[in-house]
């Protein structure tokens, strides 16, 4: 059984940085690519950034590109979102997602193609 566990959320000013962790059990980590999506009060879930396997290629949403990170650590289960120069817009419960494919050798943005997602963890960010 896979499960997802998010931490790292809080309330931080504008201009300020979090980091996110996403803590993984189950089997198999490293053969799949993992993902960051968010979803803001009134709005649909958006992607916002996703790793491969082993973390050799990343993809971000245009509207985070050189704000945040995406990283993991395939030796303790966990990946990771370092978000700095934060925006009010940037407020969103930010989840963590699996996805469906093994060894899918691109990186998707569509949330229908991630299985198992975390609980969320909530960004403030207060301009």
């Amino acid at each position: 059984q896979v499960q997802l566990v998010e931490s790292g959320g809080g309330l931080v000013q504008a201009g300020g940085s979090l980091r996110l962790s996403c803590a993984a059990s189950g089997r198999a980590f490293n053969n799949y690519n993992m993902g960051w999506f968010r979803q803001a009060p009134g709005k649909e879930r958006e992607f916002v950034a996703g790793i491969s396997r082993f973390g050799s290629s990343t993809n971000y949403a245009d509207s985070v590109k050189g704000r945040f990170t995406i990283s993991r650590d395939t030796s303790t289960n966990t990946v990771y979102l370092q978000m700095n120069g934060l925006q009010s817009e940037d407020t969103a419960v930010y989840y963590c997602a699996r996805d469906f494919r093994p060894f899918r050798p691109s990186i998707v943005t569509t949330g229908s193609e991630y299985d198992y997602w975390g609980q969320g963890t909530q960004v403030t960010v207060s301009s």
